[in-house]
């Protein structure tokens, strides 16, 4: 069977640190999640795939045995045995490079369904056991799979923070979301997964957040964009406008003078940093005049003697 190179999956290099491999396991999970991609196998293999990968590498454990093991593990596939029965240093630079057959079993980690969604390299590397015949064989207490699920969140409350409520396994837990979320974010709840086997742990909880599209705020990355409807009058003569955020209202000085389509920015009103209060994106407010429509007649003679000063003034 092929080795699975995880790093090439996430598109990281092999020195690649924790964080450079959570963000390129974010970007891509929400580029495949199948909510995005319905009745598309393509993509739905590929997500199973990138969560294989970073199943692996999110784990300083198992990406230890990965990348001790799964170079040569084609070589010990072939051959069979036990890691130290062999001089490694004859195939592959010197280290031992091979499979593993621990204990554990990816049964018990991604389900009841045969590890499905995981490639057998991945259930043989990290300790599944098959018989002769090539059905799997349960060795004691296993650990439960982990559950994904989808989590849609207002912008307002990733930006202010919320509780939700979510049913797990027939009992309710209260999630406290903390302000700055993102698209594609995973929160994990450890235990919250699928029981385990034979007294085994429980697998994990992990809900992938979406930001629910908004009708008056555009996030991009953590900057907020968004009209301000300004009154005629305001943008020639200024004055103090209210501004509406995804958090409390604020009281704005316009400039006399404001044309249309200036954009305005608010420095640090932005979305908040995931836990770092003390770092935020900025507010970006474009100023749309509004013409005033249904004159009075008193209204329509002061613009017409506006305009013949306008037109004196240039004569």
């Amino acid at each position: 069977m092929d080795v699975k190179d995880y790093y090439k999956v996430l598109g990281v290099e092999k020195a690649a640190t924790a964080e450079q491999i959570k963000k390129a396991y974010r970007k891509l999970a929400v580029k495949y999640h199948p909510d995005k991609n319905p009745d598309n196998k393509v993509a739905e293999d590929k997500f199973k795939e990138i969560n294989e990968a970073y199943e692996v590498l999110s784990d300083p454990e198992k990406r230890k045995k990965y990348d001790q093991f799964g170079e040569n593990y084609k070589y010990y596939e072939q051959h069979g045995g036990r890691p130290e029965d062999y001089d490694w240093s004859q195939y592959g630079g010197g280290q031992g490079r091979t499979r593993s057959y621990g204990s554990g079993n990816m049964e018990d980690m991604f389900g009841g369904g045969g590890g499905e969604g995981f490639s057998d390299f991945f259930e043989q590397l990290f300790g599944s056991r098959f018989s002769g015949g090539g059905r799997r064989q349960q060795q004691g207490p296993g650990r439960g799979r982990d559950v994904q699920a989808t989590m849609e969140v207002s912008l307002e409350d990733a930006y202010n923070g919320a509780t939700r409520q979510v049913e797990v396994n027939g009992s309710r837990l209260n999630i406290k979301l903390k302000p700055g979320l993102y698209e594609g974010q995973v929160i994990r709840l450890k235990g919250k997964g699928s029981p385990g086997r034979q007294g085994g742990t429980s697998g994990d909880l992990l809900i992938t957040i979406q930001l629910a599209p908004h009708p008056l705020f555009e996030l991009k990355g953590q900057d907020i964009y968004t009209d301000l409807a300004l009154p005629l009058y305001t943008a020639i003569l200024g004055g103090k406008q209210t501004v509406n955020t995804p958090g409390a209202s604020l009281n704005m000085n316009i400039p006399a003078g404001t044309d249309s389509g200036k954009v305005f920015r608010l420095k640090g009103k932005g979305m908040p940093a995931y836990d770092n209060s003390g770092s935020a994106g900025d507010l970006y407010i474009k100023a749309i005049v509004h013409i005033p429509t249904n004159l009075s007649e008193k209204e329509k003679e002061l613009f017409q003697q506006l305009s013949q000063l306008n037109e004196n003034g240039h004569a």
